[in-house]
């Protein structure tokens, strides 16, 4: 909708309508040019309004990003539910799950050292309590298919999220560092492979919890 025929959402349903069109094109433009890029002028240009009418729904581009990471949270959660419901080995279920989430990855890099950093106190408390909460229901279910307390799954699913947050950028090197790696076979080791390096992470964590009961 071009901005000079804007109409206010005035029922709930439309409102949640324009929210739900705000977030999907954030998804979009994030998976094609990678979260840092995507301005909150596009994702306006991309939705056709202006960024002072989506600001009615988010108060920020960060705050855009924050719901939209929460969505991948639970995207994520149940996907590894429903595999491990089937009886798939809980390390390679996670490992495999986030390798198959690039933006979800990508928006974990950002959460801490950007996106929390320019949202308001509502939306950073709603953003951390809706992670909490997916990490709490996720843990519990790896915790009892490996035979970990409650607690050790708990921290297995967080760390299993830090270790992708920290290994998708370096297996995904910008265009400078594919050139240095291509000149520079002695440096190329630099570029860890994502999901083997976190299953070898993870099969680490989940054997050494344990031993610090």
């Amino acid at each position: 909708m071009a901005e000079s025929t804007f109409v206010r959402a005035r029922r709930p349903e439309h409102k949640q309508q324009r929210r739900d069109a705000i977030l999907a094109a954030a998804r979009e433009l994030a998976i094609e040019s990678g979260v840092r890029n995507v301005s909150l002028g596009s994702v306006a240009a991309t939705v056709g309004l202006a960024k002072s009418n989506v600001v009615r729904y988010f108060g920020t581009r960060e705050e855009i990003y924050l719901e939209l990471a929460t969505e991948c949270w639970r995207e994520w959660a149940d996907e590894v539910t429903r595999r491990l419901g089937d009886g798939a080995d809980v390390i390679d279920t996670l490992a495999e799950t986030l390798a198959d989430r690039p933006l979800f990855c990508d928006l974990l890099g950002h959460t801490s050292t950007t996106l929390e950093h320019n949202a308001s106190v509502p939306a950073a408390a709603e953003f951390k309590r809706g992670v909490l909460g997916v990490v709490a229901a996720l843990g519990s279910v790896v915790a009892e298919r490996l035979e970990l307390t409650e607690q050790e799954g708990i921290e297995l699913v967080g760390l299993a999220t830090v270790l992708a947050s920290m290994l998708y950028p370096a297996a995904n090197p910008p265009p400078v560092l594919v050139e240095v790696y291509a000149q520079n076979p002695d440096l190329a080791a630099a570029c860890l492979p994502f999901a083997s390096t976190l299953k070898r992470g993870l099969a680490a964590l989940a054997a050494g919890l344990p031993t610090l009961r």
